[in-house]
């Protein structure tokens, strides 16, 4: 009996390739269309649980198709996962993620899993939670700094990793020997960050969709509070806070183009001199290439918005020695904004209704009789009758 997951992504129809799954780190397999490009390369992309994938080595010539579940080598016995990508796009994956060939270690698929590898399988992985639980207590009896994050059994049931998050180096030696006589498994402790424990889990972000993390990132560069300040967002931490607890990664998305609108937008410290008095920064609309500009430096007090090629020209006067009459040289056209406003039953419900055309309903001639001569016609003159 083949097991595989219906909903793992692309499968081969004649529609062509359906959407990519919601799996974590799903790829789309955009190469589906051409069943040519599986026979360049024998390795194929395995996941496992949650995140966690691997590249392995199909010498058996297997028939593998993206969502197949497979057994393949693992240290020690064999481990149970989900082909993800086959072919040519495996390659380039592998590539993407700065794998060398030649220096990774690449395992073996051993067989399509079996009914008894299921169950084995499902068996192991019923028991994660209870671990993970039991675990965390052991670590706190031990006094150690660290927290268990996630569990994860092997397919065979023959060994565990532990993801844990600490701050600080630990010295797990005496938690290891606690763990295998607790647990009877081979045991093997992996640290992860915050960010790599939130994609884990896996949740929702405020923007309402899954986590990046979750999804597809797989590298997580350092962010910092100047990308903040560079885009105008309120330094709040509850804010600017994800569901790990550090900066969201969402705001190194678009800082390059903010850096890049910036470049061309006069510094926030210049003061602008006119007659009527001196003007302070108050705020930028960097895109649109507007500048707000307040008499009074700590407050707002009579605001004028101005575009950045005037400020420039304001400043260019300054550095000469004149000052112009007034910041504003045209009033700067504002979009009106949209208002809400109830037009229920202004307009009729019958209007989109298509009006029936009256029919002409032409009137029945009467049929007249003809005669050929005139003394065929009857004489319908009584007097004439009577003279005969």
């Amino acid at each position: 009996m083949e097991y595989r997951l219906n909903n793992g992504g692309c499968c081969m129809n004649k529609k062509g390739c359906s959407k990519a799954s919601g799996k974590k780190l799903s790829v789309y397999d955009w190469l589906c269309d051409l069943p040519e490009t599986i026979k360049e390369t024998d390795l194929v992309e395995v996941q496992f649980k949650n995140t966690r994938k691997g590249y392995y080595l199909n010498n058996s010539q297997l028939e593998l198709q993206k969502g197949d579940k497979v057994a393949v080598e693992s240290s020690p016995g064999h481990d149970i996962g989900e082909v993800t990508l086959v072919g040519k796009l495996v390659l380039l994956q592998m590539k993407k993620n700065n794998i060398d060939t030649s220096k990774y270690e690449i395992r073996k698929v051993y067989r399509k899993v079996r009914e008894m590898d299921m169950e084995k399988y499902n068996e192991a992985k019923s028991r994660e939670q209870e671990t993970m639980i039991k675990a965390r207590q052991i670590a706190e009896s031990l006094h150690l700094s660290m927290k268990i994050g996630d569990v994860e059994f092997q397919g065979d049931g023959n060994k565990a990793i532990f993801y844990y998050i600490a701050d600080e180096r630990v010295d797990f030696r005496q938690l290891i020997k606690v763990f295998a006589e607790t647990f009877r498994v081979r045991i093997e402790m992996k640290q992860i960050g915050a960010r790599q424990e939130a994609g884990r889990i896996g949740g929702i972000g405020p923007c309402g969709r899954e986590l990046c993390c979750s999804t597809w990132i797989t590298s997580f560069n350092t962010v910092s509070t100047s990308a903040a300040r560079y885009q105008d967002l309120s330094l709040n931490p509850q804010k600017l806070a994800g569901q790990c607890g550090k900066l969201k990664c969402c705001m190194n998305y678009e800082l390059d183009s903010y850096m890049d609108a910036q470049r061309n937008l006069p510094s926030r410290e210049i003061e602008l001199e006119t007659k009527n008095g001196t003007f302070y920064h108050f705020k930028t609309d960097i895109f649109k290439g507007l500048i707000t500009y307040s008499s009074d430096r700590n407050m707002a007090s009579n605001l004028v918005t101005i575009s950045s090629e005037r400020a420039k020209e304001i400043i260019a006067m300054n550095k000469n020695g004149k000052k112009p009459d007034e910041l504003l040289t045209q009033t700067v056209e504002k979009k009106k904004s949209t208002e809400y406003e109830n037009v229920v039953g202004q307009d009729s419900l019958t209007r989109f209704d298509t009006e029936k055309k009256q029919g002409k309903n032409p009137r029945k001639k009467q049929l007249k009789p003809r005669f050929n001569n005139d003394k065929s016609k009857p004489n319908h003159n009584p007097k004439n009758n009577e003279g005969k």
